[in-house]
């Protein structure tokens, strides 16, 4: 699957129609044939494509290639791709298991996060969606109130627990898109890591002064040996998730005082 920098908004279609199908708000029944499908079942369609081929590669025609129909009937089920797409991410992040909250609250923002880490690696394209206008369906709402109530009770403002699980959240996102991006390089250029760095490492060779670069010289030598690579994206995201945890600790060590 070839992943994409481009930025997919949510709710940039119609969001009162996103809503309606994410909500399951149905206008009066109408006469004639009963429809051969249900949006979940377009739903699940699209995102197969998107998992296997990127956002790019998702369209209106190819999900009703893939549904044995036309593309106009087809929008009788979902007006355009940006609804689909709203409707694609609430049913993706309906994936995440939520089960009851126990341990401390570092131990239940290590699972969210873990769990977060885990559905962007599942499902890369959602990676290229801005939560910045989320169309809130079931699914977002359950994973935000559930997020929220790990952190509750332990001395948070409102605003402080909801900084604290957008922080946890960034953070993921951040280390994830790494990830993506590290093992798509090898899938898109054919070669891995060492066989790029095996072909690269002469020509820098003849222009990497280590006198002028004494630092970058020891600890990129050293932190290549180590990686087989540039860097180590899983090794980088238990190391920061651990860092994000313990400053978050400090924050609520303070409330205590």
């Amino acid at each position: 699957m070839e992943f994409s920098t481009v930025t997919v908004y949510g709710g940039s279609g119609d969001p009162k129609r996103s809503l309606e199908l994410l909500w399951g708000i149905q206008d009066k029944p109408r006469r004639g044939p009963k429809p051969r499908f249900t949006i979940d079942d377009v739903a699940r369609t699209a995102i197969a494509i998107a998992d296997a081929d990127g956002l790019a590669a998702l369209s209106m025609r190819r999900v009703a290639s893939e549904l044995g129909v036309t593309a106009m009937s087809l929008y009788g089920y979902v007006p355009s791709k940006a609804e689909l797409i709203d409707v694609l991410v609430d049913r993706v992040v309906g994936t995440v298991e939520l089960p009851e909250h126990d341990g401390d609250w570092r131990a239940r923002l290590e699972r969210i996060a873990r769990a977060n880490w885990e559905l962007s690696l599942r499902h890369p394209w959602l990676l290229q969606v801005s939560a910045s206008r989320p169309v809130l369906g079931p699914n977002i709402v359950a994973k935000y109130d559930y997020d929220l109530r790990a952190v509750d009770g332990i001395g948070l403002s409102h605003l402080e627990m909801d900084l604290v699980v957008t922080l946890v959240a960034d953070y993921v996102n951040g280390a994830a898109r790494n990830a993506v991006e590290a093992a798509q390089a090898r899938e898109q250029t054919g070669t891995t890591d060492d066989q790029w760095w095996e072909e690269f490492a002469p020509l820098l060779d003849t222009v990497f002064d280590a006198e002028r670069y004494p630092t970058a010289a020891v600890v990129g030598a050293e932190a290549g040996a180590e990686y087989g690579a540039a860097s180590d994206p899983e090794r980088a995201f238990e190391f920061g998730l651990a860092r994000v945890l313990d400053g978050l600790a400090v924050l609520i060590e303070s409330k205590r005082d």
